[in-house]
């Protein structure tokens, strides 16, 4: 479940992406930790993620936290880039990773599986379309609740 100041982290962590030529990937607050982890994954459109960028990202984003006491107790903040296993999300990832080996997960259970492998054809307002050996598999997008690149067979 997420954390409920993770939406505002993402609306101030947004615009200091974009500031510095960088996205936004996913935001994760893991309270469960002490002190708490506040995980911001990010990327570089034009090139590949490298440790400047994460670097930048900090320091831009650290000052942003502070001034804006979101969090008002100590954390830590890991900013990095989220690799070739990352869930996909956006309209532009499905449409970049179009034939890459992808893993859907379901719930409840479609056609009796939850879980599905296959090569990504595309995704639509209404489904998920999978290549399954030659056979195309459609998967309601209401029933998706992760989908992600399959490095295994990457």
């Amino acid at each position: 479940m997420t954390h409920p100041i993770v939406p505002q982290i993402i609306e101030l962590a947004t615009p200091v992406a974009e500031e510095l030529g960088l996205e936004v990937v996913a935001v994760v607050f893991h309270t469960n930790q002490r002190p708490p982890i506040l995980r911001v994954d990010i990327r570089n459109p034009q090139q590949d993620t490298g440790l400047d960028d994460c670097e930048l990202m900090s320091r831009a984003l650290e000052a942003s936290l502070d001034a804006a006491s979101i969090i008002p107790d100590a954390y830590v903040l890991e900013v990095s880039s989220p690799g070739i296993s990352r869930q996909l999300n956006t309209d532009r990832e499905f449409n970049s990773f179009k034939g890459f080996p992808v893993i859907v997960w379901t719930s409840p259970p479609y056609n009796g599986q939850q879980e599905w492998t296959g090569q990504l054809i595309r995704r639509d307002e209404t489904n998920v379309y999978l290549n399954q050996k030659g056979r195309v598999v459609e998967i309601n997008r209401s029933l998706i609740t992760k989908v992600q690149l399959d490095e295994r067979r990457a």
